[in-house]
């Protein structure tokens, strides 16, 4: 705390909160929406079963669950459709285009809100799900730290960018910055080790086959779709560590 805080505390304001996110970027300029117009709502399906399989495996059934940088919000829309009717769901975006295209996804149950959610006044939450946003963040060590109060427990969902065959493909790693704005690049034990250093405790985690289920259109995706299902029944690290594909799904609180 510097001497202006000291200051405040003494008369008796709390200091105001700064976020960890950068409040310029590509999120809210528009420039992610150019590069990504359907802000992966091809995906949200899947990523919905995903995370009902991490649901059931430990028969929890939330009654609130928020969702950190919801995009489109077609994530939460399908766990709707398949969880309880009384749980109610919240999706919140720093990006103004993100939630334009998530507003009319809401209904009774179902809200959208233009918020940083480290900062915002939120509802106490049973869940909050944390997919695909870490990778994004310039300060991801303070922006985890800032959201564990948010909720009992949370759910993320990691790219996992750091394979042997995205460092000797020549502009792969940079795809992930030019393209998705990935900042930060992961492996399954940095991913661990840091939400274990910003005082998560881990409860369970599955590698997803997201390069299975979305190959993508090129030749060379669609040659690694059969090796990478067979090498990952193999030996799951091994496969993950040398040929990419998979994310990873982390419950913890």
């Amino acid at each position: 705390m510097n001497s202006t805080q000291k200051q405040l505390s003494l008369n008796g304001a709390a200091p105001k909160k700064q976020s960890p996110i950068s409040p310029s970027n590509p999120h809210i300029d528009g420039e992610y929406l150019r590069k990504n117009p359907d802000w992966h709502v091809d995906s949200s399906a899947w990523k919905a079963g995903e995370i009902m399989k991490m649901l059931n495996r430990h028969q929890f059934a939330p009654k609130t669950i928020g969702e950190v940088g919801c995009g489109a919000g077609e994530v939460v829309r399908q766990l709707q459709l398949k969880m309880a009717p009384e749980c109610r769901f919240y999706g919140y975006d720093i990006s103004p285009q993100a939630i334009a295209l998530a507003k009319p996804r809401e209904n009774a149950r179902l809200h959208f809100e233009l918020a940083d959610v480290c900062t915002a006044a939120t509802p106490p939450f049973d869940l909050l799900l944390i997919l695909e946003v870490v990778d994004h963040i310039e300060d991801y060590f303070g922006f985890l730290r800032a959201l564990k109060p948010k909720s009992i427990f949370k759910l993320f969902h990691f790219s996992l960018d750091l394979s042997v065959q995205n460092a000797i493909r020549s502009g792969a790693l940079l795809k992930q910055r030019d393209v998705y704005v990935h900042l930060q690049y992961f492996n399954k034990e940095t991913m661990l080790r840091t939400l274990q250093e910003t005082g998560y405790e881990i409860l369970d985690y599955f590698y997803t086959p997201y390069g299975i289920r979305f190959a993508g259109g090129r030749a060379g995706r669609w040659l690694l779709k059969p090796l990478r299902w067979l090498f990952f029944k193999i030996n799951q690290d091994l496969a993950v560590r040398v040929l990419g594909g998979y994310r990873l799904m982390v419950l913890s609180r």
